[in-house]
């Protein structure tokens, strides 16, 4: 390679790190908040809070390693366990550890010169690390096609709107290497695959498989692209072969070296749970997709946004429409040309048909994976990105023949590129509106108020959306967290380690259940002795229930009867009603009304409000129909004390008329400055509305939960018969049961 070329190529690199680096650190500014509220966003070093609840979980893992040399807090029986996240009695530990590894490796080298806070580290960690992937769709379209056409591949990568949101400093989270590893991976493969030297193809296919080891450390769904080059390549051998073609054989050689090396490395260097993941994940993809794997239990993964299946808006939104309709065009491009010798010579001539119609299978595996959600539009990034770059590389070459004039086609060229990347770096300028730190101020300070004043074994309450930043800021365990029922786990639950002190069939979603539950009754003893059975025994009140019944929907109405009565009352209950003996009634009282509480908070913030209808909905599962409770409730903001609010109730506060899409409510509650009014206006209405003129909202909840402990606690944050607030501001309250 010339000094030129050399040059040329630093160039092309610099100019894709500086676009990627440019929109990443406007993040820091969070263009999308006012400035008078930014500060509350930011923390008392002046930077945003960590992006994504997921950020903190890497935060506490990675801060565990580094005091302890294990990324679990503890071992038990020789397993790695962490007894912060679904506790109790918490987890093995089974996570991809690469970002935990870099990031502390990165700690104790920075830190052996100046004194720098790993979460100053881990929130700058993304931003450096994401370019490389545009680097290596760069490198590997120049490789192909020709440099231009790289440049705009890389660019295109770097500045796709869904791939910089998640990874902007702050977004402490895998998906920064959830394009460059795929990317590599392929290339080393495809290089495998067209080198006619032997020693070559040994040596990039066994660079494929270390490299598909790497991917399995960074990504818990590393499997994907494992799938698509063992399944592409045994077609396109049978399709090889079908057509009489050579050098099958040496196609076999490469494949059997990756999926062989791949394998063998995994399973040695990872271990033997890693290593089944291929082969049972698959299986365990298409069950998911079509039923609930916690049945009879609420499958409370249908409610997570990112895992529902994005709509059309929804995907051009998050790639760009110029970008989408770039790359699928250039999958129809490439054909007519690798049929056409003379076109091949002339405008493709590194390209072959392995590699397109590779391309193909990688676009619709990913458009395939978006049935398991929005979060997997990342899959399609690569590909797409790839095809968009080889449509400039053809028209860069299209120019040439058409355009004597050197000048007039390199004009032309300027402004077709120009009228693809610019759209996109707008959409991606644009896209940084939409971010939003997913901590502030109040929940900092609640955690560090939990840290100072409670004991460290006390155990944190709340619904799944907080519990990373709790378990990591307050550092105290946390009933239910973000991994929620650890799903990518259910493959190989069977194969744990016979050591472990651990039922296979938790983490479930069983705890979406009682704490809604716990929500959305307005029995306060039940909701008490809910979290009372929550914090001592976790699941093993309702499985050691199910047996003595057989039964998971008989046990969830045995101990909603006895949850909310005394001991003396709950053990008649079993032993004259459900007619279990005096043992089995002990054994389960002992998790339910245990001799002794272990100490806990329950928590509540803000933007439960927003969510409060899920509480409702699996609060009042259905356990025979397998559906939740469908009913009323609307949220919505306003600004006057004229209240025309976003969900259509309106409300003159002179006058004192109120109504919801025209129809009067049941009754009217009315939170201010801790004060509350509450008014019934029309007893035939099935509805009560909530105005919070402190926050500027209105909640329309069904009149069934007027006095549900979600309404008292949530919405009017006030204490009750056996709830006390300990500590509380503007958006978080800290509570302590009083009585059960």
């Amino acid at each position: 390679m010339s000094k030129k070329s050399i040059l040329i190529s630093l160039a092309s690199i610099l100019l894709i790190l500086s676009v990627a680096l440019f929109l990443r650190i406007e993040s820091y500014n969070l263009p999308g908040i006012g400035p008078e509220d930014q500060e509350f966003y930011r923390d008392s070093e002046g930077k945003p809070y960590l992006y994504g609840m997921d950020s903190y979980y890497n935060y506490r893992l990675t801060q565990n390693f580094i005091e302890r040399g294990i990324m679990g807090d503890r071992i038990i029986n020789g397993i790695e366990w962490d007894s912060y996240s679904y506790s109790p009695p918490g987890v093995p530990l089974d996570y991809p550890p690469l970002l935990i590894y870099i990031t502390a490796l990165l700690y104790e080298v920075i830190n052996y010169f100046v004194s720098v806070p790993l979460l100053t580290i881990s929130f700058w960690l993304p931003a450096l690390i994401s370019p490389l992937a545009g680097i290596a769709v760069y490198l590997f379209v120049k490789r192909y096609v020709n440099n231009t056409a790289g440049i705009v591949a890389g660019v295109l990568t770097v500045i796709s709107p869904f791939y910089l949101l998640r990874t902007i400093p702050g977004w402490f989270d895998t998906d920064m290497f959830n394009i460059l590893f795929p990317v590599l991976v392929v290339w080393s493969f495809i290089e495998s695959i067209n080198n006619k030297d032997i020693k070559k193809k040994v040596f990039f296919a066994s660079t494929s498989s270390f490299l598909m080891l790497i991917f399995s450390m960074a990504w818990n769904g590393w499997q994907y692209i494992f799938y698509i080059i063992i399944f592409f390549t045994l077609l396109y051998l049978i399709w090889r072969y079908s057509k009489g073609k050579k050098n099958i054989k040496e196609c076999l050689v490469s494949l059997t070296i990756f999926s062989g090396g791949s394998l063998l490395l995994i399973l040695f260097l990872t271990g033997f749970v890693n290593f089944l993941k291929p082969f049972y994940g698959l299986m365990e993809l298409f069950n998911l997709i079509t039923t609930n794997p916690w049945v009879p239990w609420p499958d409370l993964y249908s409610g997570v946004s990112e895992l529902i299946i994005p709509s059309f808006g929804e995907l051009i939104s998050e790639l760009g429409l110029i970008f989408l309709i770039i790359g699928i065009i250039g999958l129809f491009l490439v054909y007519p040309i690798l049929k056409n010798k003379e076109m091949k010579e002339k405008y493709l001539m590194k390209m072959n048909w392995f590699i397109y119609l590779f391309l193909i299978a990688w676009t619709l595996a990913g458009f395939v994976s978006l049935l398991k959600g929005a979060r997997f539009i990342l899959l399609l990034i690569p590909p797409l990105s790839i095809s968009a770059g080889i449509v400039v590389g053809i028209l860069l070459k299209s120019f040439e023949s058409l355009f004597k004039n050197k000048k007039t086609s390199k004009v032309l060229y300027i402004l077709i590129i120009g009228a693809i990347i610019f759209p996109q770096l707008i959409i991606a300028h644009n896209s940084l509106e939409r971010s939003l730190p997913s901590s502030n101020d109040d929940l900092w300070d609640s955690a560090q108020w939990i840290k100072n004043n409670t004991p460290d074994d006390t155990l944190i309450i709340l619904d799944w959306s907080y519990g990373h930043f709790f378990s990591a800021i307050a550092e105290r365990p946390v009933v239910f967290d973000g991994r929620s029922a650890y799903v990518e786990t259910l493959p190989i639950r069977q194969f744990y380690d016979s050591n472990i002190t651990f039922d296979g069939r938790i983490p479930n979603t069983s705890r979406e259940y009682w704490i809604s539950r716990a929500f959305a009754t307005s029995n306060e003893t039940l909701s008490a002795g809910i979290f009372r059975m929550l914090a001592n025994g976790g699941d093993s009140a309702y499985l050691t229930l199910d047996g003595f019944t057989n039964n998971t929907t008989k046990s969830v109405l045995i101990l909603n009867e006895i949850l909310g009565v005394d001991k003396d009352s709950a053990f008649e209950i079993l032993t004259n009603k459900y007619l279990l003996s005096e043992n089995q009634s002990t054994e389960i009282l002992n998790y339910t009304h245990p001799p002794y509480t272990r100490p806990f908070v329950v928590l509540t913030y803000d933007g439960m409000i927003n969510t409060g209808n899920l509480d409702f909905y699996f609060g009042n599962w259905d356990f025979d129909e397998q559906i939740g409770g469908e009913y009323t409730y609307s949220v919505g903001n306003f600004e006057h004390q004229v209240i025309t609010s976003t969900n259509e109730v309106e409300y003159n506060a002179q006058n004192k008329q109120i109504t919801w899409k025209n129809k009067e409510p049941y009754c009217v509650i009315e939170v201010t400055n801790n004060t509350i009014k509450k008014r019934y206006i029309n007893n035939e209405s099935d509805f009560c509305i909530v105005i919070l003129w402190d926050d500027e909202k209105t909640v329309v909840i069904d009149k069934k939960f007027e006095n549900s402990l979600f309404t008292k606690l949530v919405l009017q944050k006030e204490n009750t018969e056996n709830f006390e607030s300990i500590y509380k501001n503007k958006k978080v309250v800290v509570w302590k049961v009083t009585s059960y």
